[in-house]
């Protein structure tokens, strides 16, 4: 997927996001989501 296809979410650099404090949130040209960051055990989805 080229980064052009991706809209940013989170951050412009000026805040704490994108200091590389937080995950980054991106919106796919299709509608889903692109979450870029690290793992966290922090919530565990429901299965299926």
């Amino acid at each position: 997927m080229a980064r052009e296809e991706l809209t940013r979410l989170t951050g412009n650099g000026n805040g704490k996001c994108g200091q590389g404090d937080c995950p980054n949130v991106y919106r796919t040209e299709r509608g889903t989501f692109v979450v870029q960051g690290d793992l966290s055990a922090a919530f565990t989805p429901p299965t299926g």
